[in-house]
C-alpha cells in the first residue's frame, strides 16, 4: 500500500509541480513584450498573504497565481502542495477568482500518506473606492470538497464564507485588514459551525523591484481549537505583468510550534475582453 501511496506521489507530482514551472517558463517569455508596452497594467498578487486587497486584477486581464507551499506540523506531520488560483475582473469594482490545491501531498504523524487534488473554491468580489488611497471591500464564496484522497483544507462538504476587507495607502506602506467568518458544512459536535478568522498584513516597496510583508493572522471557533501565525515574506518584479515571491508562517500559539515555506509567482497572462 505504501509503495502505491508513493507511485500515486510521484505521478501527481510529475504533472503538477511542471505545468506550475511551465508557466512561469511562459511568463519570462513574454517579458520583452511587455516590457515595451508601458500602457500595459500591472499584476495585483494576492498571495502570499492570507489577506486580500480591496484591489482587483485589471479588468478584462486573466490572471494566474501558483507556487509552492510546504507546511510541518508540530506533532511531526507534514503537508505539501501546488496552489493555483485565476482571476478576472469584470470592471475596477467587481471580479470573481477561483482556486485550490492542483496537487497535494499530507503525510500523518503515523506515517499514513495520501496525495492527490485539493478542494476548489470560488470567490465573488466587490469593491467600494473611497479615494486613490483607501477603498473596502467584500468577498462572498464557497469551497467545494473535490478533493478524493483526504488531502483537503475544508470540512468535507460545501463550506460558505464572507470576508469585509479595508485596505489603504499611507506614504511608503500599505495595509489590508480582513475580517471574514466560514460557515463549514460539517463540524464536530458541540463545536460551533462558523470559523472567524482575522488577518491584518503591512506592506511596503523598497525600491523599483523589491518589496516586503508582514503578517499577523488568526482563526477561532468556539470549542475549537485556535490557531494565529506570523508571516514574513519579500517580492520581486520581474517586470509589470510577473511579481515572484518566496517568505515563511510560524505559528503564535504555545506548545510546539507548526511553520511553513512557500514560494510563487504572480503573473497577468493576457487580455480576454
Amino acid at each position: 500500500m505504501a509503495n502505491d501511496f508513493e507511485s500515486q506521489d510521484a505521478a501527481m507530482a510529475a504533472r503538477a509541480v511542471p505545468a506550475a514551472i511551465a508557466a512561469l517558463v511562459a511568463a519570462l517569455a513574454s517579458l520583452p513584450c511587455a516590457a515595451a508596452a508601458d500602457e500595459e497594467p500591472s499584476a495585483v498578487p494576492y498571495r502570499p498573504s492570507v489577506s486580500t486587497p480591496a484591489a482587483l486584477s485589471a479588468p478584462g486581464w486573466l490572471e494566474l497565481e501558483g507556487g509552492v507551499l510546504h507546511e510541518h506540523a508540530g506533532a511531526g506531520g507534514r503537508r505539501d502542495s501546488v496552489p493555483v488560483t485565476l482571476k478576472l475582473a469584470f470592471t475596477p469594482d467587481w471580479g470573481i477568482r477561483v482556486g485550490g490545491d492542483a496537487w497535494a501531498r499530507q503525510v500523518e504523524a503515523s506515517g499514513a500518506r495520501a496525495s492527490g487534488f485539493g478542494d476548489a473554491g470560488i470567490v465573488l468580489k466587490r469593491r467600494f473606492a473611497v479615494d486613490d488611497d483607501r477603498a473596502f471591500g467584500f468577498e462572498a464564496g464557497t469551497t467545494v470538497p473535490t478533493s478524493r484522497h483526504g488531502v483537503g483544507t475544508g470540512s468535507g462538504k460545501p463550506d460558505w464564507s464572507v470576508n469585509a476587507i479595508y485596505s489603504a495607502d499611507f506614504g511608503a506602506w500599505h495595509t489590508d485588514v480582513n475580517a471574514a467568518a466560514t460557515r463549514l458544512g460539517a463540524f464536530d459536535p458541540g463545536s460551533a459551525r462558523t470559523q472567524l478568522l482575522g488577518a491584518v498584513s503591512l506592506s511596503r516597496s523598497i525600491d523599483d523591484r523589491w518589496g516586503v510583508v508582514g503578517e499577523v493572522s488568526g482563526t477561532h471557533r468556539r470549542a475549537a481549537e485556535s490557531t494565529s501565525q506570523l508571516l514574513l515574506a519579500a517580492s520581486y518584479n520581474v517586470s509589470k505583468r510577473l511579481v515572484l515571491d518566496a517568505g515563511a508562517a510560524r505559528s503564535l500559539r504555545g506548545g510546539t510550534p507548526a511553520w511553513s515555506a512557500f514560494t510563487g509567482f504572480t503573473w497577468l497572462a493576457g487580455r480576454i475582453f
